[in-house]
């Protein structure tokens, strides 16, 4: 069954340029990650320094695989730095009999 996640993020206003481009980078490699069927970005249209990445993966497995990557080997440490608050992930199953 297939996984939405969610991620939050809130960035320094500051440091809005280089994090559009740091998640250009991460993005495109999210995209070709295993089990990944897309990614888009939303930004708020009253705070462009508030964005969020909405993911949609094959399952809960590869969801999985993809948050292990990037706790290791893929770990995006340039990240903390420009970000205003701490991310939130939130993962979501399509409920077909609602």
């Amino acid at each position: 069954m297939a996984l939405i996640a969610t991620l939050d993020l809130t960035f320094k206003p500051e440091s809005l340029a280089d994090a559009r481009a740091l998640l250009r980078t991460v993005l495109a490699d999210t995209r070709a990650f295993e089990g990944c069927l897309g990614v888009e970005v939303w930004v708020d249209e009253a705070n462009e320094a508030h964005v969020v990445a909405y993911e949609t993966w094959e399952s809960s497995e590869a969801d999985a695989k993809y948050r292990e990557f990037r706790a290791g080997p893929g770990k995006i440490t340039e990240l903390p730095p420009l970000l205003a608050a701490a991310p939130a992930l939130t993962k979501f199953t399509v409920d077909s009999s609602i």
